[in-house]
Protein backbone atom coordinates (compact mmCIF):
# COMPACT_ATOMS: atom_id res chain seq x y z
CA UNK A 1 0.00 0.00 0.00
CA UNK A 2 2.87 2.35 0.77
CA UNK A 3 4.49 1.49 -2.57
CA UNK A 4 1.23 2.53 -4.24
CA UNK A 5 1.60 6.04 -2.84
CA UNK A 6 -0.95 5.77 -0.04
CA UNK A 7 -0.46 7.30 3.40
CA UNK A 8 -0.66 4.43 5.90
CA UNK A 9 -0.55 4.07 9.68
CA UNK A 10 -0.28 0.70 11.45
CA UNK A 11 -2.23 -0.59 14.42
CA UNK A 12 -0.82 -3.41 16.57
CA UNK A 13 -3.32 -5.26 18.76
CA UNK A 14 -2.55 -7.50 21.73
CA UNK A 15 -4.64 -9.45 24.25
CA UNK A 16 -3.68 -11.17 27.54
CA UNK A 17 -3.03 -14.33 25.50
CA UNK A 18 -0.68 -13.06 22.80
CA UNK A 19 2.83 -14.39 22.25
CA UNK A 20 3.67 -11.35 20.12
CA UNK A 21 6.94 -9.44 20.17
CA UNK A 22 6.20 -5.73 20.42
CA UNK A 23 9.85 -4.89 19.78
CA UNK A 24 9.88 -6.58 16.37
CA UNK A 25 6.67 -4.77 15.43
CA UNK A 26 8.22 -1.42 16.35
CA UNK A 27 11.38 -2.24 14.41
CA UNK A 28 9.35 -3.08 11.31
CA UNK A 29 7.36 0.16 11.54
CA UNK A 30 10.60 2.13 11.92
CA UNK A 31 12.21 0.36 8.95
CA UNK A 32 9.35 1.29 6.64
CA UNK A 33 8.74 4.70 8.26
CA UNK A 34 5.13 3.93 9.19
CA UNK A 35 3.57 5.43 12.35
CA UNK A 36 2.32 2.67 14.65
CA UNK A 37 -0.39 2.60 17.32
CA UNK A 38 -0.49 -0.09 20.03
CA UNK A 39 -3.89 -1.15 21.39
CA UNK A 40 -4.32 -3.63 24.24
CA UNK A 41 -7.64 -5.45 24.57
CA UNK A 42 -7.78 -6.42 28.24
CA UNK A 43 -10.89 -6.82 30.39
CA UNK A 44 -13.16 -6.10 27.41
CA UNK A 45 -11.63 -9.12 25.67
CA UNK A 46 -11.97 -11.29 28.79
CA UNK A 47 -15.65 -10.37 29.09
CA UNK A 48 -16.18 -11.66 25.55
CA UNK A 49 -14.30 -14.85 26.35
CA UNK A 50 -16.89 -16.02 28.90
CA UNK A 51 -19.71 -16.32 26.34
CA UNK A 52 -18.54 -15.30 22.85
CA UNK A 53 -21.50 -14.42 20.58
CA UNK A 54 -19.94 -16.32 17.66
CA UNK A 55 -18.58 -19.24 19.64
CA UNK A 56 -15.18 -20.86 20.03
CA UNK A 57 -12.83 -22.32 17.46
CA UNK A 58 -11.02 -25.63 17.91
CA UNK A 59 -10.03 -24.72 21.49
CA UNK A 60 -10.87 -21.56 23.50
CA UNK A 61 -10.09 -19.18 20.64
CA UNK A 62 -12.80 -16.64 19.84
CA UNK A 63 -11.30 -15.53 16.54
CA UNK A 64 -14.46 -14.04 15.02
CA UNK A 65 -15.36 -11.96 18.07
CA UNK A 66 -11.69 -11.02 18.50
CA UNK A 67 -11.56 -9.70 14.92
CA UNK A 68 -14.78 -7.75 15.41
CA UNK A 69 -13.42 -6.16 18.59
CA UNK A 70 -10.11 -5.26 16.93
CA UNK A 71 -11.77 -3.72 13.90
CA UNK A 72 -14.22 -1.73 16.03
CA UNK A 73 -11.26 -0.28 17.89
CA UNK A 74 -9.47 0.37 14.61
CA UNK A 75 -12.57 2.17 13.34
CA UNK A 76 -12.67 4.37 16.47
CA UNK A 77 -9.02 5.28 15.94
CA UNK A 78 -9.53 5.74 12.21
CA UNK A 79 -12.44 8.12 12.71
CA UNK A 80 -10.25 10.33 14.90
CA UNK A 81 -7.47 10.25 12.29
CA UNK A 82 -9.74 10.74 9.29
CA UNK A 83 -8.88 7.35 7.76
CA UNK A 84 -10.65 6.49 4.49
CA UNK A 85 -10.27 2.71 4.62
CA UNK A 86 -8.67 -0.17 6.52
CA UNK A 87 -6.18 -2.81 5.36
CA UNK A 88 -5.54 -6.25 6.85
CA UNK A 89 -3.17 -9.06 5.89
CA UNK A 90 -5.89 -11.72 5.96
CA UNK A 91 -5.82 -14.50 3.38
CA UNK A 92 -9.01 -16.22 2.26
CA UNK A 93 -9.17 -19.77 3.64
CA UNK A 94 -5.98 -19.53 5.71
CA UNK A 95 -7.76 -19.71 9.06
CA UNK A 96 -10.69 -22.14 9.11
CA UNK A 97 -12.69 -20.21 11.70
CA UNK A 98 -12.33 -16.51 10.88
CA UNK A 99 -11.00 -16.30 7.32
CA UNK A 100 -13.82 -17.95 5.42
CA UNK A 101 -15.80 -15.73 3.06
CA UNK A 102 -18.93 -15.74 5.23
CA UNK A 103 -16.94 -15.03 8.38
CA UNK A 104 -15.08 -12.13 6.76
CA UNK A 105 -18.33 -10.54 5.58
CA UNK A 106 -19.88 -11.05 9.04
CA UNK A 107 -16.87 -9.50 10.78
CA UNK A 108 -16.77 -6.35 8.67
CA UNK A 109 -20.56 -5.94 8.96
CA UNK A 110 -20.56 -6.20 12.78
CA UNK A 111 -17.52 -3.94 13.02
CA UNK A 112 -19.40 -1.28 11.05
CA UNK A 113 -16.88 -1.39 8.19
CA UNK A 114 -18.74 -2.94 5.26
CA UNK A 115 -16.88 -2.15 2.06
CA UNK A 116 -14.11 -0.38 4.01
CA UNK A 117 -11.71 -3.29 4.66
CA UNK A 118 -9.20 -3.98 1.91
CA UNK A 119 -7.48 -7.36 2.05
CA UNK A 120 -4.85 -6.93 -0.67
CA UNK A 121 -3.42 -10.46 -0.49
CA UNK A 122 -6.78 -11.97 -1.48
CA UNK A 123 -8.53 -8.95 -3.00
CA UNK A 124 -9.14 -10.49 -6.43
CA UNK A 125 -11.06 -13.35 -4.81
CA UNK A 126 -13.27 -11.04 -2.74
CA UNK A 127 -15.99 -8.50 -3.60
CA UNK A 128 -14.59 -5.12 -4.62
CA UNK A 129 -14.27 -2.67 -1.73
CA UNK A 130 -15.26 1.01 -1.80
CA UNK A 131 -11.61 2.05 -2.16
CA UNK A 132 -11.25 -0.11 -5.29
CA UNK A 133 -14.52 1.12 -6.76
CA UNK A 134 -13.42 4.71 -6.22
CA UNK A 135 -10.13 4.02 -8.00
CA UNK A 136 -7.82 4.85 -5.09
CA UNK A 137 -6.34 1.35 -5.41
CA UNK A 138 -5.99 -0.55 -8.68
CA UNK A 139 -7.62 -3.94 -8.14
CA UNK A 140 -5.48 -5.50 -10.87
CA UNK A 141 -2.31 -4.71 -8.90
CA UNK A 142 -3.53 -6.75 -5.92
CA UNK A 143 -3.33 -10.50 -5.28
CA UNK A 144 -5.44 -13.68 -5.36
CA UNK A 145 -3.73 -15.70 -2.62
CA UNK A 146 -5.83 -18.30 -0.82
CA UNK A 147 -5.50 -21.40 1.35
CA UNK A 148 -3.29 -22.46 4.23
CA UNK A 149 0.05 -22.66 2.41
CA UNK A 150 2.11 -19.56 3.13
CA UNK A 151 4.70 -19.82 0.39
CA UNK A 152 3.22 -16.96 -1.73
CA UNK A 153 3.25 -14.61 1.28
CA UNK A 154 6.82 -15.59 2.14
CA UNK A 155 7.93 -14.94 -1.43
CA UNK A 156 6.17 -11.58 -1.42
CA UNK A 157 7.78 -10.68 1.93
CA UNK A 158 11.21 -11.39 0.48
CA UNK A 159 10.39 -9.28 -2.56
CA UNK A 160 9.38 -6.38 -0.29
CA UNK A 161 12.43 -6.78 1.96
CA UNK A 162 10.44 -8.00 4.95
CA UNK A 163 12.45 -10.65 6.78
CA UNK A 164 11.96 -10.43 10.55
CA UNK A 165 8.28 -11.39 10.67
CA UNK A 166 6.71 -13.54 13.41
CA UNK A 167 6.03 -17.24 13.08
CA UNK A 168 2.79 -17.56 11.10
CA UNK A 169 1.16 -19.82 13.68
CA UNK A 170 1.06 -20.13 17.46
CA UNK A 171 0.59 -16.43 18.19
CA UNK A 172 -2.44 -16.91 20.46
CA UNK A 173 -2.41 -19.15 23.53
CA UNK A 174 -6.15 -19.74 23.21
CA UNK A 175 -5.50 -22.17 20.35
CA UNK A 176 -3.11 -24.27 22.48
CA UNK A 177 -4.90 -27.37 23.86
CA UNK A 178 -3.06 -27.39 27.20
CA UNK A 179 -3.63 -23.68 27.83
CA UNK A 180 -7.27 -24.00 26.73
CA UNK A 181 -7.75 -26.78 29.30
CA UNK A 182 -6.42 -24.49 32.04
CA UNK A 183 -8.70 -21.67 30.96
CA UNK A 184 -11.78 -23.91 30.83
CA UNK A 185 -10.95 -25.12 34.34
CA UNK A 186 -10.60 -21.50 35.49
CA UNK A 187 -14.00 -20.52 34.07
CA UNK A 188 -15.70 -23.59 35.55
CA UNK A 189 -14.23 -23.16 39.03
CA UNK A 190 -13.53 -19.45 39.42
CA UNK A 191 -16.06 -17.76 37.17
CA UNK A 192 -15.50 -14.53 35.28
CA UNK A 193 -11.82 -14.05 34.37
CA UNK A 194 -9.95 -11.20 36.03
CA UNK A 195 -7.20 -9.50 34.04
CA UNK A 196 -4.53 -9.51 36.75
CA UNK A 197 -4.94 -13.27 37.28
CA UNK A 198 -4.40 -14.23 33.64
CA UNK A 199 -0.61 -14.04 34.00
CA UNK A 200 -0.75 -17.07 36.32
CA UNK A 201 -2.34 -19.23 33.62
CA UNK A 202 0.81 -18.82 31.53
CA UNK A 203 3.19 -20.12 34.22
CA UNK A 204 4.02 -23.51 35.70
CA UNK A 205 2.21 -26.81 36.23
CA UNK A 206 -1.40 -26.47 37.39
CA UNK A 207 -3.40 -28.61 39.81
CA UNK A 208 -6.90 -28.39 41.28
CA UNK A 209 -6.83 -29.25 44.99
CA UNK A 210 -10.10 -29.21 46.94
CA UNK A 211 -11.32 -26.24 44.87
CA UNK A 212 -8.06 -24.25 45.06
CA UNK A 213 -5.66 -23.79 42.14
CA UNK A 214 -2.07 -24.82 42.89
CA UNK A 215 0.68 -23.65 40.52
CA UNK A 216 4.15 -25.21 40.62
CA UNK A 217 7.14 -23.54 38.93
CA UNK A 218 8.98 -25.57 36.27
CA UNK A 219 12.32 -23.76 36.23
CA UNK A 220 14.27 -20.96 37.88
CA UNK A 221 12.66 -18.26 35.76
CA UNK A 222 9.15 -19.38 36.63
CA UNK A 223 10.07 -19.81 40.30
CA UNK A 224 11.34 -16.23 40.45
CA UNK A 225 8.26 -14.92 38.73
CA UNK A 226 5.82 -16.87 40.91
CA UNK A 227 7.60 -15.76 44.07
CA UNK A 228 7.57 -12.13 42.98
CA UNK A 229 3.89 -12.21 42.00
CA UNK A 230 2.91 -13.99 45.20
CA UNK A 231 4.79 -11.56 47.44
CA UNK A 232 3.46 -8.45 45.67
CA UNK A 233 -0.15 -9.68 45.71
CA UNK A 234 -0.15 -11.36 49.11
CA UNK A 235 -0.72 -14.88 47.76
CA UNK A 236 0.45 -17.88 49.85
CA UNK A 237 3.52 -19.71 48.52
CA UNK A 238 5.76 -22.56 49.61
CA UNK A 239 9.08 -24.23 48.80
CA UNK A 240 11.15 -27.17 50.08
CA UNK A 241 13.84 -26.44 52.68
CA UNK A 242 17.37 -27.70 52.04
CA UNK A 243 16.73 -29.09 48.55
CA UNK A 244 16.46 -27.67 45.05
CA UNK A 245 12.84 -27.48 44.01
CA UNK A 246 9.93 -25.37 42.84
CA UNK A 247 8.09 -22.38 44.18
CA UNK A 248 4.41 -23.26 44.58
CA UNK A 249 1.57 -20.73 44.89
CA UNK A 250 -1.89 -21.45 46.28
CA UNK A 251 -4.87 -19.54 44.87
CA UNK A 252 -8.49 -19.69 45.92
CA UNK A 253 -9.96 -21.26 49.04
CA UNK A 254 -6.85 -22.26 50.99
CA UNK A 255 -7.51 -24.60 53.92
CA UNK A 256 -5.55 -27.19 55.90
CA UNK A 257 -6.22 -29.90 53.29
CA UNK A 258 -5.06 -27.66 50.42
CA UNK A 259 -1.88 -26.68 52.27
CA UNK A 260 -0.99 -30.29 53.11
CA UNK A 261 -1.55 -31.66 49.61
CA UNK A 262 0.23 -28.68 48.02
CA UNK A 263 3.24 -29.34 50.24
CA UNK A 264 3.25 -32.97 49.06
CA UNK A 265 3.13 -31.81 45.42
CA UNK A 266 5.99 -29.39 46.05
CA UNK A 267 8.13 -32.17 47.56
CA UNK A 268 7.31 -34.40 44.57
CA UNK A 269 8.84 -31.89 42.14
CA UNK A 270 11.90 -31.16 44.29
CA UNK A 271 15.20 -33.06 44.58
CA UNK A 272 14.24 -34.27 48.06
CA UNK A 273 13.76 -38.02 48.74
CA UNK A 274 10.19 -39.10 47.97
CA UNK A 275 9.67 -41.61 50.78
CA UNK A 276 10.50 -39.57 53.89
CA UNK A 277 9.12 -36.49 55.64
CA UNK A 278 10.67 -33.34 54.16
CA UNK A 279 10.72 -29.79 55.58
CA UNK A 280 8.63 -27.27 53.62
CA UNK A 281 8.51 -23.49 54.18
CA UNK A 282 5.03 -21.93 53.89
CA UNK A 283 4.66 -18.17 53.51
CA UNK A 284 1.24 -16.54 54.00
CA UNK A 285 2.28 -13.24 55.55
CA UNK A 286 4.23 -15.17 58.17
CA UNK A 287 6.71 -18.01 57.77
CA UNK A 288 5.55 -21.45 58.90
CA UNK A 289 7.42 -24.77 58.91
CA UNK A 290 5.63 -27.84 57.55
CA UNK A 291 6.57 -31.45 56.89
CA UNK A 292 5.34 -33.52 53.94
CA UNK A 293 5.99 -36.72 52.00
CA UNK A 294 5.92 -36.54 48.21
CA UNK A 295 2.53 -37.25 46.67
CA UNK A 296 2.21 -40.44 44.61
CA UNK A 297 2.14 -40.18 40.83
CA UNK A 298 -1.40 -41.60 40.74
CA UNK A 299 -2.75 -38.97 43.12
CA UNK A 300 -0.78 -36.26 41.31
CA UNK A 301 -2.42 -37.17 38.00
CA UNK A 302 -5.87 -37.05 39.58
CA UNK A 303 -5.30 -33.39 40.54
CA UNK A 304 -3.56 -32.25 37.37
CA UNK A 305 -5.31 -29.66 35.19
Amino acid sequence: MVDRGLEMEAVHFTTPFCNCDKCSVNAMAEKFDIPIHHIFSGQDFLDLLVDPPHGYGSQMNICIDCRILMLRKARELGEKMGADFYVTGEVLGQRPFSQRMRAMRLIEREAGLEGKILRPLSAKLLPATDVEKEGAVDRESLYAIKGRRRLPQMELAEELGVYDYPCPSGGCLLTDPQFARRLRDYLENEGKPVLEEMVFLRIGRHFRVDGARVIVGRNEGENNRLQSLADVRGIPRMSVSGHMGPVTVLMGGVNKEVIGRSAAITVRYSDAPRDILVDVEYHDGALRALKAVAVSDEELDSMRI
